[in-house]
């Protein structure tokens, strides 16, 4: 059973117009649209991804990465096949530029999906590894049920999404990580083959219209996106659209896909990027893909105290109290319980 797509719109000329992501993809008889799983049958549009996950895993919820939304907890990671960027550098290029017919896809409905988190008593599922926005009606579904059950529900996601299906999508998240992949349209355009304006455009729709907890991740690659002038520009506006207590991680690129010619990021570059997130007014910036403790480590803005350390994935100790610093008493942004 196919399940039919929820945002489409027919064309004069036999075509179906997908209105799910901004790439408004005009979808002939028999064709699927850019990610691969959104298909045109018999004049209808069918979300292929739905029921259809390409397998299950337990990850540390650091690893999305979360450092500001129940920290030391293991959450529950599915994605499918397809995406709706074509990001030359992909780091999960096996799963996100596959069709589904090229993976061993397990068949799964939204009630099993939550019953596999309540069995093995997991207080979160992650739509990732691809992207959830594609199969946004899965999402959806199983959403609606885990809360129902206390389930948490995270989005780790390129946030290109239009304002169409975006209300509904986010619906009954509760957190998402969003790849902020550059602050520059060039960027966007050559290695995504996309635009950066609808990624802001749903960073500020998630800040100022939504209850989802929001964090920020950027992957610096050398000589792409990691100039000191780009990283202020982004960092300036995250402050100035989004506040200062949006969590941004910045992580290392490794040579992938069809960027294997470039260079691996620098430590000391993450370092760099971090400094300046910190000196232009960002409260929590974190740095990722490396051994780096202090970088992972989340510090009390007010008065400097360690209060979450960690070590690539794994929390060694918290001091959070109630959602504050036990030694000065401020307030730490985040979902602590």
């Amino acid at each position: 059973m196919h399940y039919k797509a929820k945002w489409q719109q027919k064309q004069n000329n036999d075509k179906i117009l997908c209105t799910l992501c901004p790439r408004y993809c005009k979808i002939g008889d028999g064709k699927a649209g850019f990610c691969y799983i959104r298909k045109n049958i018999s004049g209808t549009l069918y979300a292929l991804g739905y029921g259809r996950p390409t397998g299950f895993a337990v990850d540390p919820i650091e690893k999305k990465p979360l450092s500001h939304f129940l920290p030391g907890t293991d959450i529950l990671s599915f994605g499918t096949a397809g995406c709706n960027l074509g990001c030359k550098f992909c780091q999960n290029w096996s799963m996100s530029k596959a069709r589904l017919d090229d993976v061993q896809a397990l068949h799964a409905t939204p009630e099993q999906v939550v019953e596999l988190a309540l069995k093995n008593k997991l207080p979160s599922i992650a739509y990732t590894y691809n992207d959830p926005i594609i199969f946004g009606e899965y999402v959806i579904d199983i959403a609606r049920l885990a809360r129902q059950e206390n389930i948490r529900s995270v989005m780790v996601t390129n946030g290109y999404i239009t304002s169409e299906a975006r209300k509904e999508v986010f619906q009954n998240i509760d957190a998402a990580n969003v790849d902020l992949k550059a602050f520059s349209e060039k960027f966007y355009y050559k290695l995504t083959g996309a635009h950066l304006q609808p990624v802001l455009d749903t960073l500020i729709w998630l800040k100022q219209e939504s209850e989802v907890w929001l964090e920020l991740t950027t992957l610096l690659i050398p000589g792409e996106n990691d100039s000191e002038e780009e990283i202020k520009q982004m960092c300036n506006w995250i402050l100035e659209i989004l506040g200062d207590s949006v969590p941004l991680h910045f992580t290392a690129f490794h040579p992938s896909f069809l960027m294997k010619n470039y260079k691996a990021t620098p430590p000391q570059t993450l370092t760099r990027a971090r400094a300046i997130a910190l000196s232009t007014g960002i409260k929590y910036c974190y740095v990722g893909n490396v051994h780096d403790p202090k970088g992972q480590t989340t510090f009390c803005p007010e008065c400097g105290t360690a209060l979450i350390e960690r070590d690539w994935h794994s929390v060694f100790s918290n001091l959070i109290l109630e959602g504050k610093c036990p030694d000065c008493g401020a307030e730490i942004a985040g979902r602590w319980e």
